[in-house]
């Protein structure tokens, strides 16, 4: 099993929604941020990415046929590497709903869940905790999340690396309400007979997190 599929897309810009589709379109598993709590020593893989120390590839990925959300999308150039075949969805959604989903959300539940874990002196929580911080909070913006332009502009400037360096033939820009046609027709699959996924809303994932 190999990655077909890598999401260069950060998380809350339909993330979970595009994992779903793609596992209902024949590429499942599909890796997710929810994919981590699944799989206890992937937090300190990840931490290694990070830090520029390299990871082995297919140990990672066992099982998956694509990636999508972080902590995955930070590290598309070096997925792309390893699996050169791999078509890249860029998922996106406008600047300012992104920002105000994100602290309504993610960064919220990832400062309650540090809280919590320290408070239990949780090891596996915390290295999971650690990881999101090193992974995405600290390292794509700088521990700045309370700097709105600032998050957007590092939010913006990814995107458009993405679009500079992926040739245009082998990039699909996707935003959420797109549904299946470009994305099927992006990856030569017939289009289902059923609704695309359309799940956690910011209300869907506060009422998950019982915030």
């Amino acid at each position: 099993m190999t990655i077909e599929v890598i999401g260069a897309g950060f998380g809350r810009t339909g993330t979970l929604s595009l994992k779903f589709a793609l596992e209902t379109l024949g590429f499942d598993k599909c890796y997710h941020m929810m994919e981590v709590p699944l799989n206890p020593s992937h937090s300190k893989l990840w931490s290694s990415v990070a830090k520029g120390q390299g990871v082995d590839w297919a140990q990672l990925f066992a099982g998956y046929k694509a990636s999508v959300d972080w902590p995955s999308s930070n590290f598309w150039r070096e997925q792309s590497q390893a699996y050169p075949q791999a078509q890249i969805i860029l998922s996106l959604r406008d600047a300012d709903k992104w920002y105000e989903s994100v602290m309504n959300t993610i960064w919220r539940a990832s400062e309650h869940a540090r809280l919590d874990a320290e408070n239990r002196k949780d090891e596996e929580a915390l290295a999971r905790s650690a990881m999101v911080y090193e992974v995405i909070w600290n390292g794509v913006f700088d521990g700045r999340m309370d700097d709105k332009a600032h998050v957007i502009e590092c939010y913006e400037k990814h995107n458009q690396a993405v679009i500079d360096n992926v040739p245009a033939d082998n990039l699909l820009v996707y935003r959420p309400g797109d549904g299946w046609e470009p994305l099927c027709e992006f990856l030569q699959c017939p289009v289902p007979d059923k609704e695309y996924p359309r799940v956690n809303s910011t209300d869907d994932f506060n009422r998950r997190w019982g915030k």
